[in-house]
Order: C-alpha cells, then structure tokens, then sequence
C-alpha cells in the first residue's frame, strides 16, 4: 500500500517558470551553474547550487552556503516569484522529449513507506552526499529537488491523468534548456484527488528511479524532527518528501556508459585477446557499434569499435545484479583486465550518460584524454525492478534517465 499526499506547492509565477526552472544539482557542475546564474538571475540554481554565490576558496559544504541558500529561496518568495498554491493539490507533470511523452503525478510519499520498503531502493548513498542535501533541507524548510519513482502501471491512474491533461488547459508549458517540453496541470478537484490517493493505496510498491540521496535526507530530517516533536501526529509536513511518480511503461533508461584512461599495460592485441576468454567478438569496423539487446558491448579503441557477446556460463544468469550488463562489464573486463575494482574512487575511470550518445565516447578518445570507450545496452526497467523487490543493491552507474526532472518548478514546503 502506497501513501501519496496532496500539498500546496510552491510554484514559479507563470511568466518566470521558464526562467526558474533548472536541471538537478547533481547533473550541473558548479561552474556550469555559475556561468548559467550568470546570464538568468532566477535560475533555481542559485538556491540548489548556493557555492556559486562565493568564490572557489569557500567550501560548498560550509554552513553559509546553506544560509545563503534559505536567504535566496527567501527573497524569491517575497519578490514574489514563488506563489504557494492555497489548498493541497496534486500535479500532473508531462515531459516530451523527442516526441516521446511521460506523464506522472506529483505527490508527497511518505517516511514510513520509505522504512517499511513500500518504497524500495536499489543504490548505495554515500555519506557525505546525504549530508549535504540534510543541511540544504533543513536550512530551506523545504524539499527543492524531486525524488522520481516509477511504479507497475494502474490503467486507471493513467486513464485519469489522460482524461484530466485532454480536457484542461496547464499552467506551465514551455521548452526547458535541455530541450524537454514541460507542462504541468494542477489537480484541484477534491473527488478527483481522492480516487487518486485510493488507487495509490492499491499500489504494492514505488520504486526510486532516481534520487536516492536525496530520499535518504528527507527520511533522516524527518525522523530527526520527529525526535524533536514527540507529540507529532503523523500530519505534519515533515513525515513526507517530494515526488514524480510516473509508470514504469512510460520511462526512458540509457545507458550509462565507460571510459578508461589506460590499458592497464597491456597492448591493443593484448586486450583483445584477454576479452575473447569471456566474449564472442560479432562486430570489427569504423562505424559506431551501439549493442541492440542485453549482454552485448561496444568497444571503441584506436579509430575502431568491435561489438562482443557474452559468452553463456561466463555469468550467472540466475543472480539478478551478476547478470546486469554493467555488473558484465565490470566483473569479466574493468576489474580484471584493468585492475579498477572500485569504479567509485578510481579515478582512470570515467562514465558517460547516454545522452551524450556514442560521438561523445570517440571524442573522449580520440582526443586522447582517455584511452578506450564501452558502451552497453540500456538496463531495463524491469531489471531495476526485480533488483529492488529482492532488496539487492545494482552496481555504480547502472541507470542514466532521461530527461531529467527540472527543479524548481514544485517545492514542498515544510512549513505548510
């Protein structure tokens, strides 16, 4: 049984969206924001990304820089740019992107699922990474950045969201600077949102697609403040955290793909010769090699691509996380051949979004800032799916969505 909350979001005043609206904190560099906050003073970067308002010598992980983030957030709602919607609502949040649609419901979900795995997890956070978005939480009262899920699609849930998006005009639809469509429509019709919340209620289970640190924070300010407040009814804002929840039919998984610095020593032939122990070599020539199904790799080196098989009995096609494509890669060529068995802190070791598609790997190359290139087919939902449910854990780097959720556009606020 899923919870999901109505809230009053926080919304850009409809003249501004376009400007306010920002990719995620965790895709832009703080150089890149920086440049952006530059040209757009209302990019929601200022606030996500509160370093770029001091010089390089400040840690961005300094307690003013939190500060600095409340401050903006702040004077955007008194200038303002921000409006709070006056009853609790859903929202309907419709990206396009290449002509292809998704439409999901935004939502408060709560801590207790989160707990109790009603909500499931399938990646590692890191400490200091989960920290970070805790002190910008709890210093902005608010939830700034979306957490999307995915859940198995209730026809009915996508028969209301159609019905609801054909008949009513959105408050927001511009083109975002990623060249994403966005367009969101507010659901204020109290029946509506009800039969909503019951149909949720149904749901055996929502899956983090992507943000699990900064579930991972809203969970711990949550609890935190529950310390704070033992007489909390389980009402209060806190017990809940921002969310897109969209079907698992309707998301779009590339691939995440790998860049090496070096051959760890060994020769070109040498190289080919140690991946042939664990793969088929089906594809030799200068034309890209982008694998069309699982357990098939592209390897870009010195002007050619070569596409490999794995081999049957060189994984075990019965262990959900070994027979990821990723976990392949991984387990039978970087770690092995290259000697780089911990992808997170090695640095001869980069990863490239599929976005970026396969020029960006011949570029990198080529160029000669690193040395060869994988590309692997995109893991499919279903696998991170299957993964969550028997509560394992996928290797680093496993998923790239796209599009990305603009922040700024919804924020939850905790003193609502």
């Amino acid at each position: 049984m899923a919870v999901i909350k109505p809230f009053k979001a926080l919304r850009p005043v409809p003249e501004l969206v376009s400007k306010v609206a920002a990719l995620p904190y965790d895709v832009v560099t703080s150089k890149e924001a920086a440049e952006i906050a530059k040209e757009n003073k209302y990019t929601f970067l200022r606030v996500d990304r509160p370093e770029i308002a001091f010089d390089e010598s400040v840690d961005p992980y300094d307690i003013k820089v939190y500060e600095k983030a409340q401050e903006i957030l702040a004077s955007m709602i008194n200038e303002k740019i921000y409006v709070q919607d006056e009853r609790p609502s859903l929202y309907i949040y419709q990206l396009n992107r290449q002509n292809r649609i998704q439409k999901g419901i935004v939502a408060c979900t709560s801590i207790d699922d989160y707990l109790n795995n009603v909500i499931k997890k399938h990646e590692l956070t890191l400490q200091v990474k989960e920290q970070d978005r805790v002190n910008h939480v709890n210093f902005t009262e608010a939830h700034t950045g979306p957490i999307l899920m995915t859940y198995r699609e209730n026809s009915r849930i996508t028969q209301i969201i159609d019905n609801w998006t054909s008949s009513r005009p959105p408050v927001y639809d511009f083109i975002s600077m990623d060249n994403v469509g966005q367009t969101v429509w507010v659901i204020d019709d109290r029946d509506t949102i009800d039969e909503i919340v019951n149909l949720f209620a149904s749901v055996d289970a929502l899956y983090i697609a992507d943000g699990h640190h900064r579930a991972a924070a809203a969970v711990k300010v949550g609890l935190a403040r529950r310390q704070e407040n033992p007489g909390y009814t389980g009402d209060e804002e806190f017990n809940y955290f921002l969310s897109v929840i969209f079907p698992d039919t309707q998301l779009t998984i590339l691939a995440y793909n790998r860049v090496i610095r070096d051959l760890n020593g060994h020769s070109h032939q040498e190289l080919l010769e140690k991946i042939r122990d664990n793969f088929k070599v089906v594809y030799t020539g200068k034309e890209t090699f982008e694998p069309q199904g699982k357990h098939l790799f592209g390897m870009y080196l010195d002007g050619t691509w070569y596409g490999f098989q794995a081999k049957a009995g060189s994984f075990d096609e019965k262990d959900p996380v070994a027979s990821l494509d990723v976990s392949i890669l991984h387990d039978l060529i970087i770690a092995p051949i290259f000697g780089i068995t911990n992808p997170r802190a090695d640095n001869r070791i980069d990863f490239v979004g599929g976005a970026k598609g396969l020029k960006e790997l011949e570029k990198r190359v080529d160029s000669g800032e690193m040395r060869v290139a994988f590309c692997l087919f995109p893991t499919p939902i279903e696998d991170l799916m299957a993964i969550s449910d028997a509560g394992c854990i996928m290797p680093p780097k496993s998923t790239w969505f796209e599009p990305k959720l603009q922040s700024g556009i919804f924020i939850h606020s905790m003193k609502a």
